[in-house]
């Protein structure tokens, strides 16, 4: 029995080409630090840092405390020096980035349709962002005032996409086990793995990113509306009655 649905933000509820985002993300962000950092080493200080973050897997360290940890060290920057800046620009500039991206209603529409049917519902976007980021990107998916009981942060988790154990400490957070889980998202290595952990999946049509390797199964695949019918009419991964947890 499904009791919770999982969905990613970039690209599923938020319609976006993910890969030119983050190049525009990093264009806005390079010239407010340029006075600490020249643009063309924060780039490379921010990969390094996210890269160490997606790859870590001690329980102890929250995301937000393995970034800090690494960029602090390749950069030779105090703290008080750089994170106000990096503060202020999430606070100011980053929300000026909307014009980059897309808008799906339906998307909203089948958040509802899951909290309706009684379903725990998770925010699972790759916790590789700051908490006030990925509430702004939620903001313009037109979602962040849906009662979710999960949205998956970086100053929260202590695991990235596309890890499994991601997946396990998600399922964790809401109280219910992977097998009780569907994860629907547009991102075939970082939100199909987690049928590895046996969470069900729902491989969305739009705005799909598959590297190749590796593959994974998924239950089910279509459009945004054909998400919207499943989960409205019972159909397949959404036959059984949900549990009514409110």
């Amino acid at each position: 029995m499904i009791k919770a649905c999982l969905f990613d933000l970039d690209g599923t509820l938020l319609p976006m080409d993910t890969e030119a985002f983050v190049n525009v993300y990093l264009g806005a962000l390079a010239p407010q630090v340029a006075h600490v950092i020249p643009p063309d080493k924060l780039v490379k200080m921010i990969w390094h840092a996210t890269e160490e973050m997606i790859k870590n897997t001690d329980e102890q360290l929250t995301n937000e405390q393995v970034f800090e940890r690494t960029f602090l060290e390749v950069s030779k920057v105090s703290k008080e020096e750089i994170w106000p800046v990096f503060d202020r620009f999430y606070r100011e500039e980053f929300p000026k980035l909307q014009t980059h991206v897309g808008r799906e209603p339906l998307m909203r529409e089948v958040v509802q349709a899951a909290l309706e049917r009684g379903y725990k519902v998770a925010v699972a976007t790759n916790p590789v962002f700051p908490k006030e980021a990925i509430w702004e990107r939620m903001r313009w998916a037109g979602v962040d005032d849906l009662p979710f009981s999960l949205v998956t942060v970086y100053e929260e988790m202590h695991f990235c996409k596309p890890q499994p154990c991601y997946y396990l400490e998600v399922a964790d957070g809401l109280g219910v086990k992977p097998e009780e889980c569907v994860m629907i998202g547009n991102d075939m290595q970082e939100d199909m793995v987690a049928s590895t952990v046996g969470m069900k999946t729902f491989y969305l049509q739009q705005h799909r990113i598959d590297r190749g390797q590796p593959v994974y199964p998924f239950d089910m695949e279509g459009t945004a509306a054909e998400l919207l019918s499943a989960i409205r009419e019972g159909k397949e991964l959404f036959a059984a009655e949900a549990l009514k947890v409110r």
